[in-house]
Protein backbone atom coordinates (compact mmCIF):
# COMPACT_ATOMS: atom_id res chain seq x y z
CA UNK A 1 0.00 0.00 0.00
CA UNK A 2 1.30 3.56 -0.75
CA UNK A 3 0.75 6.53 0.94
CA UNK A 4 0.81 10.16 -0.39
CA UNK A 5 0.94 13.13 1.91
CA UNK A 6 1.26 17.04 0.78
CA UNK A 7 3.74 18.96 2.75
CA UNK A 8 4.06 22.51 4.33
CA UNK A 9 7.35 23.33 6.06
CA UNK A 10 7.54 26.68 7.41
CA UNK A 11 10.35 28.62 9.70
CA UNK A 12 13.91 29.46 8.16
CA UNK A 13 13.60 26.40 5.47
CA UNK A 14 15.22 28.24 2.44
CA UNK A 15 19.43 28.70 1.67
CA UNK A 16 19.54 26.20 4.56
CA UNK A 17 19.82 23.02 2.28
CA UNK A 18 17.00 21.96 3.21
CA UNK A 19 15.92 20.69 -0.39
CA UNK A 20 19.01 18.97 -0.71
CA UNK A 21 18.86 16.96 2.63
CA UNK A 22 14.88 16.46 1.68
CA UNK A 23 15.91 14.41 -1.75
CA UNK A 24 18.53 12.31 0.54
CA UNK A 25 16.53 11.62 3.28
CA UNK A 26 13.52 10.70 1.20
CA UNK A 27 15.59 8.69 -1.30
CA UNK A 28 16.91 6.37 1.75
CA UNK A 29 13.63 5.87 2.92
CA UNK A 30 12.63 4.90 -0.70
CA UNK A 31 10.17 7.45 -1.39
CA UNK A 32 9.30 9.29 -4.66
CA UNK A 33 7.61 12.70 -5.28
CA UNK A 34 9.33 16.20 -5.22
CA UNK A 35 10.55 19.18 -2.90
CA UNK A 36 10.65 22.91 -3.82
CA UNK A 37 11.03 26.58 -2.70
CA UNK A 38 8.06 28.56 -2.46
CA UNK A 39 7.86 32.47 -2.91
CA UNK A 40 6.36 32.76 0.72
CA UNK A 41 9.51 31.39 2.19
CA UNK A 42 8.01 27.97 3.05
CA UNK A 43 8.87 24.43 1.45
CA UNK A 44 6.77 22.24 -0.52
CA UNK A 45 7.21 18.65 -0.44
CA UNK A 46 4.68 15.53 -1.94
CA UNK A 47 5.86 12.26 -1.36
CA UNK A 48 4.86 8.79 -1.55
CA UNK A 49 6.02 5.34 -0.42
CA UNK A 50 5.18 2.46 2.21
CA UNK A 51 3.10 4.40 5.68
CA UNK A 52 5.86 3.83 8.14
CA UNK A 53 8.11 5.22 6.07
CA UNK A 54 6.08 8.10 4.86
CA UNK A 55 5.72 8.60 9.12
CA UNK A 56 9.61 8.34 9.54
CA UNK A 57 10.21 11.06 6.94
CA UNK A 58 7.34 13.47 8.54
CA UNK A 59 8.96 13.51 11.70
CA UNK A 60 12.27 14.24 9.94
CA UNK A 61 10.76 17.26 8.41
CA UNK A 62 9.76 18.84 11.94
CA UNK A 63 14.13 18.89 12.46
CA UNK A 64 14.80 19.52 9.00
CA UNK A 65 18.62 19.73 8.34
CA UNK A 66 20.72 20.89 10.82
CA UNK A 67 21.02 24.64 9.89
CA UNK A 68 17.43 25.23 9.57
CA UNK A 69 14.36 26.38 12.26
CA UNK A 70 11.93 24.83 11.48
CA UNK A 71 8.57 26.25 13.15
CA UNK A 72 5.76 24.74 11.92
CA UNK A 73 4.82 21.58 9.59
CA UNK A 74 1.48 20.91 8.32
CA UNK A 75 0.84 17.54 6.23
CA UNK A 76 -2.30 15.78 4.31
CA UNK A 77 -3.33 13.27 2.77
CA UNK A 78 -3.37 12.92 -1.15
CA UNK A 79 -4.02 10.71 -3.67
CA UNK A 80 -1.23 8.47 -5.02
CA UNK A 81 0.28 10.20 -8.44
CA UNK A 82 2.98 7.66 -9.07
CA UNK A 83 5.90 8.89 -9.17
CA UNK A 84 8.70 7.50 -10.54
CA UNK A 85 11.75 9.12 -8.61
CA UNK A 86 12.41 12.11 -5.85
CA UNK A 87 13.15 15.25 -7.00
CA UNK A 88 14.36 18.85 -6.57
CA UNK A 89 11.72 21.30 -8.39
CA UNK A 90 12.48 24.55 -9.17
CA UNK A 91 8.85 25.62 -10.23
Amino acid sequence: MTRHVNIRVTGRVQGVFFRATTKDVAESLGLFGFVRNDEDGSVYIEAEGEPDKIRQFVAWCHLGPARAAVSKVEFTDGDSRGFGEFVISRD
